[in-house]
């Protein structure tokens, strides 16, 4: 993700989100706005082709589908109307094992399962604002991906309802899911891929 600027609006909704340029790509988290630009940079793509890979591979013949962003999840608190929903994010990737929460416009309702990838610019927003976003709707998982210390955070809901203290994952380390156990994630895979760049 990139640099999160924020709107000088005091609050917004999904139905304000539906009226602005689709040439930018905007999120937004407790009424507060946030331009998702720059664009992600290389590492952070290959690194998010290399989980989707992996993600896709294994879920095939479960009921539970991968996505990566942009793709837009609707994430309401209540029971407020659509239109009113405050929290709308674009995760890196997600898993969904609901289908009926998912419709043309995206997600609506908490993913089983979120993956950000992180960078300087977003890293404080998905350690404090997303961090606690999720936890509030319940999203079972959320993993933490740091490209430059090769490094992968995985909190899990505990019984509470609250995020407990992660596990932490280096990159020569396999990660098995909580929500899907039969699924491993080969981190050597992940932070391994060596991108060629033209200068």
């Amino acid at each position: 993700m990139g640099l999160a600027l924020r709107k000088e609006v005091e609050r917004f909704t999904y139905g304000d989100y539906l009226s602005w340029d689709d040439s930018e790509r905007w999120e937004i988290i407790g009424g507060e706005v946030y331009n998702m630009t720059p664009a992600p940079n290389t590492a952070h793509q290959s690194i998010l082709v290399e989980l989707i890979f992996q993600f896709k591979s294994q879920l095939q013949g479960k009921p539970c589908q991968v996505f990566a962003a942009p793709f837009d999840v609707r994430l309401p608190v209540g029971k407020e109307k659509e239109e009113d929903i405050e929290n709308i994010v674009q995760p890196d990737i997600m898993i969904v094992c609901d289908a009926k929460k998912l419709d043309k416009k995206g997600c609506l309702g908490a993913p089983d399962m979120i993956i950000e990838i992180l960078s300087p610019s977003t890293s404080r927003k998905d350690r404090k604002e997303k961090f606690f976003l999720y936890e509030r709707v319940g999203v079972k998982e959320y993993w933490l991906v740091s490209p430059d210390e090769k490094l992968v955070e995985v909190f899990r809901l505990g019984p509470g309802g609250k995020y407990g203290r992660p596990e932490i994952y280096c990159e020569t380390d396999k990660v098995q899911l909580g929500i899907l156990k039969e699924i491993t994630i080969d981190l050597s895979a992940v932070f391994s891929i060596e991108v060629s760049i033209s200068k």
